[in-house]
């Protein structure tokens, strides 16, 4: 069992130290159903990238914007979106970690 809070904190800890204000943990990989601790220092961000078949963000820490074009989103703590099915990209607006639940595809693998 992983206790999401600790990696929450590791992570934003991590991206604070990272050139590019990132740190990433796939922490549950089970079929086609992935979870990830993100982490994304303020200002950091995820370049625009193409959705799998199903995903959401699940803002644990701070503030997100989710990029796509004219129809950005705004996403604070405690606060979940789909990910539509476009191609985005995630920009910190302060020191941020979010929950990444992504399925990418049908069946097991």
């Amino acid at each position: 069992m992983d206790d999401v809070s600790a990696l929450a904190a590791e992570h934003l800890a991590l991206a604070k130290k990272d050139p590019h204000g990132i740190s990433a943990y796939l922490f549950l990989h089970d079929g086609p159903l992935r979870q990830s601790v993100i982490a994304l220092s303020s200002g950091s961000s995820l370049e625009e990238h193409n959705t799998p078949p199903a995903a959401s963000i699940y803002v644990l820490q701070g503030r997100v914007r989710l990029t796509e074009g004219t129809a950005d989103q705004d996403i604070g703590s405690g606060q979940i979106q789909r990910v539509p099915q476009l191609r985005h990209g995630v920009l910190a607006l302060e020191d941020s970690v979010f929950l990444l639940t992504a399925v990418t595809g049908i069946g097991t693998e």
